[in-house]
């Protein structure tokens, strides 16, 4: 008998993807801004390093308490789902077996085909088979609040870095434009980086990511420099 080939599939990188990138993403362009404001306003070396460090921290505890709650509220949804599932299974047996034929029977199998595969299904595990087909709740897609926080805070701090870093080796009267340069650079990688790994189109995903990310800081650095002269 030959061995069954176990397939890789991108939709298995979507959770912890999505929390990563969005986190590096937001780890560059927020702590950037924030830099790029605060020296466009004329700030001595010294205090645009110190507002950095606190926009970092902030951040990625903000990052992980907003991942944690949103996803835990989908996960709160699911066990809901789950649970009333549960219930209608210990009280209509058969009307559950008919609402996962007929899910069948609208995908394209045949009625009776689909009576069988609804049955071998249910009998092997009818929580799971409606959990998947009625209710789309997989294992590869479930809510994982702790993991996204987590996903979400580390990637955030390590993105955050970079700009702290470039701050902290870049000479003060030349650091709005290599901060801005290196800020941008490593926005191209990360947007490039995550579509290749999604499967999409690379370029789409670096000019994409670039152009918010320039239109962020420019805004930041010219809020910075109005306040800057009014002050």
């Amino acid at each position: 008998m030959p061995v069954r080939k176990k397939e890789q599939h991108r939709t298995q990188r979507i959770g912890w993807l999505r929390a990563a990138v969005l986190g590096a993403n937001d780890g560059i362009v927020s702590t950037a801004s924030l830099v790029l404001g605060v020296a466009s306003a004329h700030a001595t070396h010294a205090n645009i390093l110190v507002a950095g460090i606190a926009g970092l921290v902030a951040g990625a505890m903000s990052m992980a308490a907003g991942e944690y709650v949103s996803v835990h509220s989908q996960a709160d949804i699911e066990q809901a789902e789950l649970k009333l599932e549960r219930k209608e299974l210990e009280t209509d047996d058969k009307g559950e077996h008919k609402e996962l034929a007929a899910i069948y029977i609208d995908r394209g199998l045949d009625p009776a085909l689909a009576q069988q595969v609804a049955q071998q299904l249910m009998a092997h595990d009818a929580l799971g088979a409606h959990a998947r087909d009625e209710l789309g709740i997989s294992d590869t897609l479930s809510a994982r609040p702790t993991l996204a926080a987590l996903a979400s805070a580390g990637s955030f701090s390590g993105g955050a870095a970079m700009p702290l870093l470039v701050i902290a080796l870049a000479p003060a009267t030349s650091l709005i434009p290599i901060v801005s340069g290196a800020s941008l650079l490593s926005l191209a990688l990360l947007g490039g980086l995550a579509a290749y790994v999604g499967g999409a189109r690379v370029l789409a995903g670096v000019m994409r990511v670039a152009f918010w990310g320039a239109l962020a800081m420019g805004v930041t650095a010219g809020v910075g420099a109005m306040l800057g002269t009014v002050a």
